[in-house]
C-alpha cells in the first residue's frame, strides 16, 4: 500500500493536492510534491521489500528499518506531518520489536538477477517516464506526439534534456528529478547486482561424496534414484547421527531434493529435519521429486507435507527377461532387423574403457544431445568417465565400421542392480538402436551380477493406461487428452510407451509439496532443474562480466555446503 501510493503521489499532481493524498500523509514513506522524484524511488522499494518481508527476508527487514525513519522525517520537512512521522516511528518501533520473525537468509546470488533487474525496471521506468511526461497536461508548452514524450523519457533517465518543455519551473524540475531518479535506480541496482562477488555454485564437497559413497554402499539397494544424489551441483544435510542425508538444489526459491534420503531409514527423520531447517532458516518452498512410496509416507509423517504421485519407474527382472512371446514381438522383430544391418553391442563396465575410448563416447553423446544445455536432475548424473564412476556400466551399439552409433550409460543400484542415466543415439542412424542396446544389457545384466534394471520414469503413467481403457470416465479421458497433447512438446506418452515394450514392473513415484499454491513455483524450478527451461546470459554477456569462482573437486576439504548470501532488496521483487 505504501509503494502504491508513493508511487501515485510522485507521478500524478492531481493526487498529490487530492484529499486521498491528505490521507495517505499517515502512511510512512510518502511524501510531498517538493519529492516526488524521492516519492517514486521509494515507492518502487517499498514494492520491491514487500515480497520480501512476506518472506521473512533479514535484509528486507534492515532496508525497512532504514526506509521509516527517512519517510519520517521527510513528512516533517516537507509536509510538516508530525502525525504521519509518529505512525511511521511507530511501525518501526514494532519492526523492532519483532525482529526475531525475520530471520530468513538471502537466496543464492546469480548474475542473472543483474540481467533481469535491468529489464524490469527499465520497463517500469519508461512506462512511469511517459506517465510523468504526460502528467502535466496544462504546463506542456506545444502538443508534443508520443515519439516526442518517448525521447524525453530517454534522455531524463540518462540525466539530459528532452525535447518536451514546460511552463513552469516547478513542472520542470518535478519531471526532471523524477526521470532521473529513474534512471539512476536502474543504472546503480544492474551494476550492483552484475559486480558483486557471485555466491558459490552449489556442489558436493570431497568429504560430502566420500559420505555420501559409505551410505550408498550400505544402504544403496534401497533406491534406485540414490547414487544420482551424486551430483556434483547438489548441496547435502546429513543426519545428527550421520547416518542419513538429503541431497537438493535450490531453484527459484524452492529447495527441491530427488528420490528418498540416502542411508539408513531409522535415520531419515534426522535428515528430513535437518532439510526442512534449511528451508526455514532461508524462508525456501520445500519440494520432493521422485520419492518412493516409502519415502513419501514418511515425508508427510515427519513434515506434514503433502503427496502427489508423479509417474512410474520401469524395472525390469533380468532373470524373467525373454524376447519370446507375442508381447514381445514387436521388439524381437526390430531387433534382428538391426542386427542384421550389421550394429554390434558391447556391453561393459566403465573400468574396462580406455580413456581415449571415454573420450570418444563423451564427445559422440554430446554431440547426439540434441540441446544447448546438459538436461536431468533428479534421475541423471551428468557426467561420464569419471575415474569415481569405474563401476557404472556403459552400453555401446557399432556399426559395421566400428564406429559408435549409439550409447547407453547406467549408473549402480546398490551391488545386483542398475538404473539408466543416459540414452542417446546417432538421429541418422537406423531406429530400433535404442531397443537393441536395452535388450544387450538385460541379456548380459546377469553376467555383471545383475538382477533388477531400472529404465526410463514415464510421467502420469497411470492416468494415460486408465484413460485409454474400456469404461473410462468423461474427467480421466479428458485428462489424458492433455497428457497426449502435451506430449508434442514433453515426452510423456513416448517414454511411457517406449518402456512398456519390455514389459516391465512399473513402481510409483511421488512429488512432496507443502501446498498446492506452491505446485506452479516447484513445477517451474523443476523445469529449470531438469534443464527444460534455462535462464543463463548469453556467453557474449558473460565474457563481459568477472569471472564467477567456481569450486572444483579437490578444493576446500570437509568444507559444509556454502550459506547463501543476503539477498538485495531490488531481487525480491
Amino acid at each position: 500500500m505504501v509503494g502504491l501510493l508513493d508511487v501515485s503521489a510522485g507521478v500524478f499532481p492531481r493526487f498529490r493536492h487530492s484529499r486521498m493524498h491528505v490521507l495517505a500523509g499517515v502512511f510512512p514513506g510518502t511524501v510531498t510534491s517538493l519529492a516526488a522524484a524521492a516519492s517514486i524511488v521509494t515507492g518502487i522499494l517499498m514494492l520491491a521489500l514487500a515480497h520480501a518481508l512476506k518472506r521473512g527476508k533479514r535484509r528486507a527487514w534492515r532496508a525497512a528499518v532504514v526506509l521509516l525513519p527517512v519517510g519520517a522525517a521527510i513528512q516533517v520537512l516537507h509536509r510538516h506531518s508530525f502525525f504521519g512521522a509518529a505512525v511511521s516511528t511507530a511501525l518501526l518501533a514494532l519492526l523492532i520489536v519483532h525482529r526475531g520473525q525475520f530471520s530468513a537468509l538471502g537466496d543464492p546470488r546469480s548474475r542473472w538477477r543483474a540481467v533481469a533487474a535491468f529489464i524490469w525496471l527499465s520497463a517500469l521506468s519508461v512506462v512511469l517516464g511517459l506517465v510523468i511526461v504526460s502528467a502535466h497536461p496544462e504546463t506542456v508548452m506545444g502538443d508534443p506526439n508520443w515519439a516526442l514524450r518517448f525521447e524525453h523519457v530517454i534522455y531524463g533517465l540518462f540525466g539530459f534534456t528532452g525535447p518536451v518543455h514546460y511552463a513552469t519551473d516547478q513542472a520542470n524540475d518535478v519531471v526532471a528529478y523524477s526521470l532521473g531518479g529513474l534512471g539512476f535506480l536502474t543504472a546503480f541496482t544492474t551494476i550492483y547486482l552484475a559486480l558483486r562477488p557471485a555466491h558459490p555454485l552449489a556442489h558436493l564437497t570431497p568429504t560430502d561424496e566420500d559420505r555420501l559413497r559409505g551410505l550408498l554402499e550400505r544402504h544403496g539397494a534401497r533406491d534406485s534414484l540414490g547414487h544420482f544424489a551424486l551430483r556434483r551441483d547438489k548441496s547435502v544435510v546429513f543426519s545428527p547421527s550421520g547416518k542419513a542425508a538429503v541431497c537438493y538444489r535450490v531453484v527459484c526459491s524452492v529447495m527441491l531434493a530427488s528420490g528418498d534420503p540416502i542411508g539408513d531409514v531409522e535415520a531419515w527423520p534426522g535428515a528430513i529435519e535437518r532439510f526442512m531447517e534449511e528451508a526455514r532458516a532461508h524462508a525456501w518452498i520445500p519440494a520432493v521429486m521422485g520419492c518412493s512410496e516409502t519415502g513419501g509416507e514418511v515425508w508427510t509423517r515427519e513434515t506434514g507435507l503433502d503427496a502427489l504421485e508423479l509417474g512410474d519407474e520401469a524395472i525390469v527382472d533380468t532373470a524373467s527377461f525373454t524376447l519370446t512371446g507375442r508381447a514381445m514381438r514387436n521388439v524381437r522383430q526390430m531387433v534382428k532387423r538391426i542386427e542384421r544391418a550389421g550394429y554390434e553391442c558391447r556391453v561393459r563396465r566403465v573400468a574396462e574403457l580406455c580413456e581415449d575410448e571415454r573420450a570418444v563416447i563423451r564427445e559422440a553423446a554430446d554431440a547426439w544431445r540434441g540441446t544447448d544445455t546438459e538436461r536431468g536432475f533428479s534421475m541423471a548424473l551428468g557426467r561420464f568417465g569419471d575415474p569415481a564412476d569405474d563401476d557404472c556400466v556403459v552400453v555401446t551399439a557399432h556399426d559395421t565400421a566400428g564406429e559408435v552409433r549409439a550409447v547407453l550409460h547406467f549408473v549402480p543400484w546398490g551391488a545386483d542392480g542398475m538404473s539408466l542415466e543416459l540414452m542417446r543415439r546417432d538421429r541418422s542412424a537406423d531406429p530400433g538402436l535404442n531397443e537393441l542396446l536395452i535388450v544387450a544389457a538385460l541379456q548380459q545384466a546377469p553376467g555383471l551380477g545383475v538382477r533388477r534394471v531400472s529404465l526410463n520414469f514415464a510421467m502420469f503413467r497411470s492416468a494415460l493406461a486408465r484413460g485409454e481403457r474400456l469404461g473410462a470416465g468423461p474427467v480421466l479421458r479428458g485428462w489424458r487428452g492433455l497428457l497426449v497433447f502435451l506430449s508434442r512438446w514433453f515426452q510423456i506418452e513416448s517414454l511411457y510407451k517406449f518402456n512398456e515394450k519390455f514389459q516391465p514392473e512399473w513402481v510409483p513415484r511421488f512429488l512432496i509439496f507443502r501446498s498446492s499454491k506452491d505446485l506452479p513455483r516447484i513445477g517451474f524450478a523443476a523445469m529449470q532443474a531438469e534443464g527444460f527451461v534455462t535462464l543463463a546470459l548469453p556467453a557474449w554477456v558473460q565474457r563481459l562480466l568477472p569471472p564467477t569462482p567456481r569450486l572444483l573437486r579437490g578444493s576446500s576439504p570437509g568444507r559444509r555446503p556454502p550459506k547463501a548470501a543476503d539477498d538485495h532488496t531490488v531481487d525480491a521483487a
